[in-house]
């Protein structure tokens, strides 16, 4: 079936989340909700397609996704998942509010998710980037707003995290050793949630 050990899909398209399962086995041991959209402007500036666009992605979507995979998990009586969040939906960012407003979700269906979901041996936890070294801060929309070296000035350890950092912490939350490990919030992002 073509099938090769994961699935993506563009969760944009009609029914995106539906179609990851089109073509993979019952047998689901893990879920990474990694899609996100992002959008800069004031409060009064954003427009109700960028919000709708932005609740759907960042926050519908991955609950969709969970729940169609939790039965599975269930059944085998094992699982992880870990949802994808980011540090301004631990701290909030300016003129980012849908953003923030829908990661800050995410980490509360991350916590009520591993407590109704604990004693099937599935854990669910979330990874809340900083700035990561990825096409994002090359979109030009920020750079109009901001410098790469401007954004590096405001990160403790004045540096961007990478994205194999953040593939390293799926590794271990997914692995037997974190097992114990569920309804946490992990924040990589090079101190940027302890301020300048």
């Amino acid at each position: 079936n073509g099938f090769s050990g994961y699935a993506a899909a563009d969760l944009f398209e009609e029914n995106g989340a539906d179609k990851i399962f089109e073509n993979i086995p019952r047998n689901i041991d893990i879920l990474i909700n990694n899609a996100g959209v992002y959008f800069y402007s004031p409060i009064e500036k954003s427009t109700d397609e960028e919000l709708k666009k932005t609740l759907y992605l960042n926050t519908v979507a991955p609950f969709k996704l969970i729940r169609r995979v939790v039965p599975y998990m269930k059944e085998q009586n094992f699982g992880r998942i870990i949802n994808t969040g980011s540090i301004s939906g631990v701290m909030g960012e300016a003129n980012a509010s849908l953003y923030s407003m829908t990661k800050a979700s995410l980490i509360g269906l991350t916590k009520a998710a591993a407590l109704e979901l604990a004693q099937f041996g599935i854990t669910v936890n979330i990874i809340n980037p900083g700035w990561v070294d990825t096409e994002l801060i090359q979109n030009e929309n920020l750079e109009n707003d901001f410098s790469k070296s401007e954004i590096i000035e405001t990160v403790p350890q004045r540096r961007f995290v990478l994205p194999s950092e953040i593939a390293s912490a799926c590794k271990y939350l997914i692995s037997d050793e974190a097992r114990t490990v569920t309804g946490q919030s992990l924040n990589i992002c090079a101190g940027l949630s302890l301020g300048c």
